[in-house]
C-alpha cells in the first residue's frame, strides 16, 4: 500500500496550495481519508477527514473555513485545498487512511509533503 502526497511548497501568507494524495494497493473506496500535519517541535495534528463517499467532512478548528478536503474515488486520490494560508500552517502534511471515520486506528500513513508559509 502506498499513499503518495504531493503539492507542497513555499508560499506567501495569504496564498493557496492544493495537496494531493494518490493511493495504490488498497481498495480506496473502502477507507475514510484524512490529512494531518506536524510542525517542528510539535505533535502531529488533525487537519481534515472525509468519509468513504465524500458526503461527510470534518475539520480542525485552526483550518475550518480556509481548507477544503475532497476525494475522487475513481482516481484513488484525496485532495486538500488550502486557502488564506498563514505562517502557522507551516508543517509536513501527511495523508492517512482509516477503516473508521473517527480515525481511532489509522491503517496507513503517507510519507508527507512539506508546506512552508512565509510571512
Amino acid at each position: 500500500v502506498q499513499l503518495q502526497a504531493s503539492g507542497g511548497g513555499l508560499v506567501q501568507a495569504g496564498g493557496s496550495l492544493r495537496l494531493s494524495c494518490a493511493a495504490s494497493g488498497l481498495t480506496f473506496g473502502g477507507y475514510h481519508m484524512g490529512w494531518f500535519r506536524q510542525a517542528p517541535g510539535k505533535e502531529r495534528e488533525f487537519v481534515a477527514t472525509i468519509s468513504l463517499s465524500g458526503a461527510s467532512t470534518n475539520y480542525g478548528s485552526s483550518v475550518e473555513g480556509r481548507f477544503t478536503i475532497s476525494r475522487d474515488n475513481a482516481r484513488y486520490t484525496v485532495y486538500l485545498q488550502m486557502n488564506s494560508l498563514k505562517p502557522e500552517d507551516t508543517a509536513v502534511y501527511y495523508c492517512a487512511a482509516s477503516r473508521t471515520y473517527d480515525f481511532a486506528r489509522i491503517a496507513y500513513w503517507g510519507k508527507g509533503t512539506q508546506v512552508t508559509v512565509s510571512s
